[in-house]
């Protein structure tokens, strides 16, 4: 009876990595965008299910946000133990692990080609719940966002998947987070390519759709399909409104302008001690919290009242002025908390404060404050961000209003022009940048990035040590290689290439004697032939590992001032395995011509 044929899985999975390499892989890359979709939805579902478990343990109506029926004193108190636990966790990391957020995954995307330490994703765990539940002025976004793209890498590093593909892992866990807090997936989707990778391509858009698309499935099926805020029937009431939209995006974008600045004092503050930093951080929501505990947690619940008609306006004022200030401080002082929630909140209250305005001085043709709440919202997430379209998208999606675009495009753009140019805004999430970009916005290295070097390398090689026979020379090229690795005789020397051509050169140069070295060369008696004292351009070479991306060899090229590099594949030191050549050359064609 015949077999059947097994499936060899180690196969197929290298076979996938291989696909994966390559510029094109559209096919695999969505798959791992619906499995990363998944996976972040349902973290997120954790996260959110362990916010309510804290706040059934210590809120009276079992909502993490019922900070207004908590005593003054407790609730005026939660901030400080939330600053000192936080405080106590930080103390025990070096300062590497200490980094969480957007910001980190901005960062890694950049440095570390999307690869996440796990002490930082234990961080944000335990720095995203204490700081909501214990009374900061914080969100749930950043966590989502840092807690998807991690987990999604560290699925893509499990598997070793190339480099290339955890870029676009990263974006799908970002994407998939966004969606699954406030089921925006569209969103999500902007945010990501916009906030995160700071490019549009169609290979990376699919797989960051779909992986949307899973986060908020998941979201929706343990929360319902309602967005995270209720939202009236809103609308435009005259065209007499423009001019005062204008005007109050003005204001939100220098608004959005201050809490960057503040938020950037940050290298001021580090001369005083952590804990003195902490500890000013939870006292000033503490103090403002006694009176006005709308400034904390993330604030849904005001915004919500915001927009149907139910805040004073001192509570406004509190909520836009206050809550921006701690909110920036926090930050300052080196907690490192959400701040995505957060400036959704001051934009609603700051543009309710503005419809008010409008009211007062066109009490007939003047619109909703609500409306003015739903613009702020979108003006202060844009010109904070600096990501006009995301902040769009969202308002579309948390509005389910079409008509709300029009005036909604007119305050982000002018809140955005608002802040990068009067304020200097740039985006709070960019700290660094090169030429007015920022090092992912680079064309050469978004163009390196989505390629792996098993792409482009030379695979064609044969290895041998320095001293050959003239047989052995002559057996080295009858697989026709490309090029030929010279080991050296101590490993502190580097290995070098040499052109397979310039060897048959000199063989035909300097052919082998007669019959009577052969006859010498059975007793192991013939010449050998140092392969480096043949002429021709002779390359150093240092490793690079087969699961890098093109931007990574072209960096290694400039750092160590070589024209070549030569691929390793295998993880046990003594058992690696020369896969390939990577030369300076072949990664500027593929720049010129493949891209």
């Amino acid at each position: 009876m015949p077999r059947l044929p097994r499936l060899d899985a180690g196969h197929g999975l290298e076979r996938f990595r291989q696909q994966l390499a390559n510029v094109d892989a559209l096919p695999q890359l969505c798959v791992l965008g619906v499995v990363a979709g998944l996976l972040t939805g349902a973290l997120m579902v954790l996260f959110r299910s362990l916010l309510e478990l804290g706040g059934l343990w210590l809120f009276p109506g079992g909502s993490p946000e019922a900070f207004e029926a908590l005593p003054p004193q407790w609730r005026s108190l939660m901030p400080l133990l939330a600053a000192v636990l936080i405080g106590i966790w930080m103390w025990r990391m070096p300062a590497a692990g200490r980094q969480i957020g957007v910001m980190h995954v901005i960062d890694r995307l950049t440095y570390h080609q999307g690869r996440f330490p796990l002490r930082n994703w234990l961080t944000q765990w335990w720095v995203g719940l204490v700081s909501v539940v214990g009374g900061l002025s914080a969100g749930r976004e950043g966590p989502a966002i840092h807690l998807g793209a991690a987990a999604s890498s560290g699925l893509g590093q499990r598997l070793r998947l190339p480099h290339n593909s955890l870029r676009v892992l990263v974006a799908c866990g970002t994407a998939a987070g966004i969606a699954a807090s406030f089921n925006t997936p569209v969103a999500g989707v902007i945010f990501a390519m916009e906030v995160v990778m700071m490019e549009y391509t169609i290979v990376g858009f699919m797989p960051v759709i779909l992986a949307s698309t899973m986060g908020a499935v998941v979201a929706q099926l343990v929360y319902g399909s309602h967005p995270a805020i209720g939202v009236p029937d809103l609308h435009l009431a005259s065209l007499l409104d423009l001019p005062w939209i204008i005007a109050s995006a003005l204001a939100i974008g220098l608004l959005a302008g201050l809490f960057v600045r503040v938020s950037r004092q940050g290298p001021r503050l580090e001369k005083l001690p952590m804990a003195l930093r902490f500890l000013m951080a939870g006292g000033a929501v503490a103090a403002v919290a006694w009176w006005y505990p709308e400034v904390q947690g993330m604030g849904y619940d005001t915004l919500q009242a915001t927009l149907s008609g139910s805040v004073a306006v001192d509570v406004l004022l509190a909520v836009a002025i206050g809550k921006l200030l701690l909110t920036a401080g926090t930050v300052a002082c080196g907690i490192p908390v959400s701040i995505i929630g957060p400036v959704l909140v001051i934009g609603g209250a700051a543009g309710t404060l503005c419809g008010l305005a409008g009211q007062w001085l066109l009490p007939i043709e003047a619109s909703d404050p609500a409306l003015y709440a739903m613009l702020g919202m979108a003006a202060m997430m844009g010109a904070v961000l600096q990501a006009p379209l995301a902040a769009l998208m969202a308002l579309l999606e948390l509005t389910h209003n079409p008509n709300i675009i029009l005036p909604g495009m007119l305050a982000v753009v002018v809140s955005c022009l608002t802040a990068r140019q009067l304020c200097g805004c740039r985006g709070f999430f960019i700290s660094l940048t090169r030429q007015g970009l920022h090092p992912l916005q680079q064309p050469l290295m978004q163009a390196l990035s989505r390629v792996s070097v098993p792409a482009v390398m030379e695979r064609r090689l044969v290895r041998t040590p320095r001293m050959v026979s003239h047989r052995r020379a002559r057996a080295l090229l009858e697989p026709e290689p490309v090029w030929i690795l010279i080991e050296r005789s101590s490993d502190d020397k580097p290995m070098l290439a040499l052109k397979a051509a310039d060897l048959a050169r000199w063989l035909t140069e300097h052919p082998a004697p007669g019959d009577r070295a052969l006859e010498g060369m059975k007793k192991g008696e013939e010449a050998p032939v140092d392969l480096m004292e043949i002429p021709g351009v002779r390359l150093e070479l240092a490793p690079i590992g087969l699961q890098a991306t093109l931007s990574e060899a072209f960096g290694k090229l400039n750092d160590s001032m070589l024209d070549a590099l030569y691929v390793e594949h295998g993880h046990r030191p003594k058992q690696k395995r020369i896969s390939g050549i990577i030369t300076r050359g072949a990664i500027e064609r593929f720049y010129r011509v493949g891209d």
